[in-house]
């Protein structure tokens, strides 16, 4: 009784569904996949499009399903007129990217609640191509990709539908068909992808469509240790041989020189006269993938004293200023690079030179407890005449010695208008980040009279064992001190390895839902950890074989298929033969499909039904041929003359149709699926149609015909 009660038992929102009209439940199909599309612009949008399109949405939907009249185009004008104005409003411009990706927003949604005609939902789904389109101005990452690819074939579903007009099609096979028009497109969408040429900048995306990393050309106390909680990637590395040990893994960012009291900034370098930079031992080659930041300083590992292209990648213009690499513009793109990296490396002067001098000045007026707390350090009689090594040994040996704590909250002094930031931090609460450390050392070192300068980067790198590529995380950001000695120019101090060497010898791990609200942030398993490693694995080979594929890539390509020296003509040919050859095989590929499948049944019937009223002297319908049974239904109510036979064969004509256009497109039971089933569908509408050719023949022969 049981097995036969859940056979019968059907779940409520498929009774619910179909209960609707075709005109509701299409209507709420394109709204759905409207709303897919639009989701992910949510956070972006302002808060009042975000709101009206949801809104507007939701009201479009309830009038579906309550089948109401839709609102009169006054309201619609009123609420076009209101967006345009908040529009200018939230954005002072209706051009450019931001206002325009609103105002369609605000159009797609005032267009749906005018869907009433065909040529409306065709607005729409163009509409919503489009706004697939604008998701990557922000966004290239695989989850975007498959997203989108999943909202175009929705709404290629709801373009299907729109091109059915007659009874009510099932939504499996149209989504089945809609996947088969995905499949047949792919050829070309790959040929296009791989061979047609890539002239930048028509090809590539905006700039600020990329991302950013958190580096900075300036640094203020506390900005550092708000990228300690950004969990996302910023540079990839991948070692030729042996990795060098974690302590060591250095990535060199802006070198901060000068000081105001609060903010530390670079000096401008003068690329035309670089310092010496002395490289020593065996360089360790490495590969880098740095993600888009808003630099124009390339944190490559320190030491590194030469770089080159990948293999089919195109080197950007890149120079060396002593230690420092910089490139051309702001990296606003995704930059791979391969890179020599010497264990010993040193930036001169060697020798002492008045431009030392940069780098012992201090603001005047600030931080006084500090400067007296270097004074007396300084006449200690072991320091009195002690070069910068061992000054900056005595000071380390401080930081030990006394009540410096690391943390990643260290809070705000107790006076919000503090001016003497380092007096607070060294002298008062001891407490704070690698930031804290390396910019109060600097103060001290100068005050010393030891020339010193700041340096930001990141520090630490995390292994993933899926593609064996060490990962950078912008929580890998770390502030550390340089200062000069004689005879060997400018030396690596880093103060936080005094207070917490843990943080420089192990990379600090961060739970891999680290950011999510509640005890979701803490957890943290294998699990959890393999799959966010395997995730970042297959998101790097996106980067690298999709988003960074170009145009040094594809001359490879036509390297390895046997043209020496390609250029621009050579790509273009292989274009145009490829596409040549898929125009021929496509035809001849439909016309063998076409000849192995087996022929269905319905257009076979649809055939004879065709043929039988034709015969008969009705007027067919206008559109392919044979016509669908509704189509017949609809040209014999609108005929002028009544059907041969008078009213009853009209009738009982259709009758016959409208009984076969339910059969093929009418609701069905869920249990209504078995080929039994199908078998017993295809007998009855066998039936009809011979019904229907012995009706038309009947009449045909008969003596009364006139």
């Amino acid at each position: 009784m049981s097995a036969a009660h859940s056979m019968n038992t059907t779940h409520p929102w498929k009774t619910w569904a179909g209960q609707l009209t075709r005109e509701a439940r299409d209507t709420l199909w394109l709204l759905g996949m409207l709303t897919l599309v639009l989701l992910p612009h949510a956070t972006r949008l302002p808060w009042w499009c975000t709101l009206t399109a949801g809104l507007g949405l939701g009201w479009r939907a309830w009038l579906a399903v309550r089948d109401a009249p839709l609102p009169s185009r006054w309201v619609l004008a009123f609420l076009l007129v209101a967006s345009l104005a908040m529009t200018w409003l939230s954005h002072k411009t209706l051009i450019g990217r931001e206002a325009g990706i609103t105002l369609v927003v605000i159009l797609t949604t005032l267009k749906s609640l005018e869907l009433r005609a065909r040529r409306d939902s065709l607005v729409c789904l163009y509409l919503g191509f489009f706004l697939i389109l604008t998701q990557f101005f922000y966004s290239q990452g695989i989850g975007t990709a498959l997203l989108m690819l999943v909202a175009v074939w929705g709404l290629l579903l709801s373009l299907i539908l729109g091109q059915r007009p007659q009874g009510r099609p099932p939504l499996r096979e149209v989504g089945k068909e809609a996947a088969r028009a995905m499949v047949y497109g792919l050829p070309l969408m790959v040929i296009l992808f791989v061979l047609f040429p890539r002239i930048g900048p028509l090809w590539s995306l905006p700039r600020d469509a990329m991302g950013r990393t958190g580096l900075s050309n300036e640094l203020t106390l506390g900005q550092v240790a708000e990228l300690a909680q950004d969990n996302s990637i910023a540079l990839r590395v991948r070692f030729q041989g042996q990795a060098p040990p974690m302590s060591s893994l250095y990535f060199r960012g802006p070198t901060l020189d000068r000081f105001d009291g609060r903010q530390w900034r670079p000096l401008p370098p003068l690329l035309e006269a670089s310092p010496i930079y002395t490289l020593r031992g065996a360089p360790l080659s490495y590969q880098i993938t740095i993600e888009p930041q808003s630099l124009n300083v390339l944190p490559l590992l320190d030491g590194t004293g030469r770089v080159q292209a990948v293999a089919g990648q195109r080197l950007p213009r890149v120079q060396r200023h002593g230690a420092q690499w910089y490139v051309g513009n702001a990296n606003q793109r995704r930059v791979q690079l391969e890179g020599l990296m010497w264990p010993q490396a040193f930036e001169g002067p060697t020798q002492e030179t008045v431009w030392l001098r940069d780098w012992l000045e201090l603001p005047p007026g600030f931080n006084p407890r500090t400067l007296a707390w270097a004074a007396q350090l300084r006449q200690r009689p072991d320091l009195a005449t002690a070069e910068g090594a061992q000054l900056a040994q005595a000071v380390l040996a401080h930081i030990r010695r006394s009540q410096f704590r690391y943390t990643l909250s260290p809070g705000l002094p107790g006076n919000p208008n503090e001016r003497h930031l380092i007096d607070d931090f060294w002298l008062d609460r001891q407490a704070g980040f690698c930031e804290h450390f390396a910019t109060a050392f600097v103060v001290v070192m100068r005050a010393l009279d030891v020339p010193a300068r700041v340096v930001t980067g990141y520090q630490g790198a995390e292994l993933n064992p899926v593609d064996d590529q060490y990962i950078v995380r912008n929580s890998n950001a770390h502030a550390w001190a340089e200062i000069w000695q004689r005879g060997t120019g400018w030396v690596r101090v880093d103060p936080t390895a005094a207070v917490a060497p843990e943080r420089i010898e192990r990379n600090p791990t961060r739970s891999p839902l680290a950011g999510l609200p509640g005890a979701l942030g803490t957890m943290d398993s294998g699990t959890l950890r393999r799959l966010r490693s395997t995730w970042e694995a297959v998101d790097h080979r996106w980067n690298v074989w999709v988003l960074q594929y170009s145009q040094g890539q594809q001359m490879n390509l036509m390297n390895k298929l046997g043209w020496p020296s390609p250029n621009w003509g050579d790509l273009g040919q292989l274009l145009a033969v490829c596409l040549g050859v898929l125009a021929l095989a496509s035809p001849v590929w439909l016309g063998l499909r076409r000849w192995l499948r087996p022929t269905e049944p319905w257009p076979r019937i649809q055939q004879r039904v065709h043929q039988a009223l034709s015969a008969l002297g009705l007027p067919a319908p206008t559109g392919p041929s044979p016509a669908a049974a509704s189509s017949w239904v609809q040209s014999i109510q609108q005929a002028p003359v009544t059907t041969p036979g008078g009213d009853s064969q009209r009738q009982a004509l259709l009758r016959l149709l409208r009984q076969l256009d339910q059969l093929r497109y009418g609701p069905r039971p869920e249990a209504d699926n078995t080929r039994r089933t199908q078998r017993d569908q295809m007998q009855k509408a066998k039936d009809l149609a011979r019904q229907l050719e012995a009706l038309c023949k009947a009449h045909r022969t008969s003596p009364s015909k006139s």
